[in-house]
């Protein structure tokens, strides 16, 4: 199969500063906001039932950052892989869904830099992971699931309606605040938290703090349940969205 690859690295070399440039800058923010752990922790972690050791605080808050940056950055990517590669839709057939999935790919090998960063930052803090840690590349899948079900729909839609592509910033900042990345899920109260659950991400984050952090952190698992459900279903019907639209983009774009 040397056709995808053929198409596949230019497309994702095409990304600009994907892995250079922008994997640097996102790295930068992620540690400005661990630098703001003692706000975060007098303000929310100190609190009754998501009381957490000080020394884990920025493992916990750099461990939900990190699935949410994967997920952040698949969308704003994925979103616009199909009018960046405009030209090449016109004139060069190939499978379509190579476009958005290669701008997930690049996110994925931005989280691993990431992720060595955040294993840096477990031994400068002294952590020492427990068992659960095996079970993070799980949490992983669901989020590569999510990142791209939901990239197959935002690239499909960004063709479609060009003024959608405005809408993309605000729904990945509007997902920031209703997603667990500064706070716990344990300060949501307990008649709610199903409903939070309706996020895919709560899920995925959840699981992240909770095969990094080990003991002390828990899971919500019938929030866990529904969050992967509904991933699956937003991976199943983006797919199915963007294979019936395909046809056209040729002629749309």
């Amino acid at each position: 199969m040397a056709f995808p690859r053929v198409v596949l690295l230019p497309v994702v070399a095409r990304h600009p500063g994907a892995l250079q440039t922008n994997g640097h800058w996102h790295c930068l923010e992620r540690h400005q906001a661990v630098a703001d752990d003692d706000c975060l922790y007098d303000s929310v972690w100190k609190t009754g039932k998501a009381s957490v050791r000080r020394s884990s605080l920025p493992i916990l808050v750099y461990g939900a950052m990190l699935p949410w940056q994967f997920f952040a950055n698949s969308l704003s990517e994925s979103s616009n892989s199909l009018i960046t590669n405009a030209n090449m839709l016109s004139k060069v057939y190939f499978p379509r869904i190579i476009m958005p999935a290669s701008a997930v790919i690049v996110s994925l090998v931005d989280f691993i830099i990431s992720f060595a960063i955040l294993v840096v930052l477990m031994i400068w803090c002294q952590f020492i992971p427990s068992w659960r840690i095996v079970t993070l590349p799980i949490f992983l899948l669901l989020a590569l699931i999510a990142s791209l079900g939901s990239g197959f729909w935002l690239a499909a839609l960004n063709v479609k309606y060009r003024d959608f592509r405005y809408i993309v910033p605000f729904i990945v900042q509007f997902g920031l605040y209703i997603s667990p990345v500064g706070f716990s899920t344990a300060v949501v109260p307990e008649q709610w938290r199903l409903w939070y659950s309706l996020n895919p991400m709560v899920g995925v984050i959840d699981g992240f703090r909770w095969a990094i952090l080990g003991g002390s952190t828990h899971i919500y698992w019938p929030g866990l349940l529904l969050s992967t459900v509904l991933t699956l279903l937003v991976f199943i019907f983006g797919l199915r969205y963007f294979r019936k639209t395909e046809r056209v983009f040729a002629d749309v774009i």
